[in-house]
């Protein structure tokens, strides 16, 4: 067991050299492509999950958000698999990093103002003033309703990063606790070890809801500016 619980979170490295761009691109190896004319089992249930996560997620949108159709389908896909990988024993999971979950949402929050701004642009500058606020508190609602949008990316990334971060903390301290308690009471060890394996369950459905949280709200950001 790790004297520090936050060891499974440092970055890996190799020679020195972090290997997280290729920790980040070995989920899309998993993904099998057809390479023949009549699928495989594998390749047509992946394809009958993509096609109804996207028409539920792009239902609401106008022909211009459709347009991301790629982008919000590759993006549940990579964060999803990421998280169901992270959960292996001895492995890593670059979504507990704020800094990657930064990287991620900040673009793509920049992506749908500039959308709104192009195609939109008197609709998007009136969300910084509601129509018949009182003219004393003009300033101030546009000062709030500024600090709002900015911090729309900084919510997706501390999100993902909390939930994700606080489920592997549970499951570390949950085992450790089933280790020690096994020299000293079977039975306890025994109702832990039970609390484990519901709580790891947990976690599979946590890393995928949590990929759908994040690609819908991305969706709905980019709906308001389309």
């Amino acid at each position: 067991m790790n004297e520090n619980l936050f060891t499974s979170f440092i970055t890996p490295t190799m020679v020195g050299i972090p290997i997280v761009p290729l920790i980040i691109m070995f989920p899309s190896i998993l993904f099998p492509s057809p390479s023949r004319l009549i699928d495989n089992r594998l390749v047509s249930i992946q394809q009958w999950l993509v096609r109804l996560t996207s028409k539920q997620m792009l239902s609401i949108h106008s022909h211009k958000g459709q347009t991301w159709a790629l982008m919000l389908m590759s993006l549940i896909l990579f964060i999803g698999s990421t998280n169901l990988l992270g959960l292996l024993p001895h492995s890593f999971t670059p979504t507990t990093q704020l800094s990657m979950n930064l990287g991620m949402a900040i673009p793509l929050w920049a992506g749908t103002v500039a959308t709104g701004f192009r195609y939109k642009t008197k609709a998007s500058l009136a969300h910084f003033l509601p129509q018949g606020t009182p003219f004393p508190l003009i300033p101030m609602l546009v000062i709030i309703e500024t600090i709002s949008l900015f911090i729309q990316p900084v919510a997706l990334a501390v999100r993902l990063t909390a939930n994700i971060t606080a489920g592997h903390l549970l499951i570390h301290l949950i085992g450790g606790a089933t280790l020690t308690l096994t020299s000293i009471s079977t039975i306890t060890a025994f109702i832990t070890f039970t609390v484990l394996v519901l709580l790891t369950i947990l976690e599979f459905a946590v890393a995928l809801i949590q990929a759908y949280v994040f690609t819908l709200l991305v969706s709905l950001y980019l709906h308001d500016n389309t």
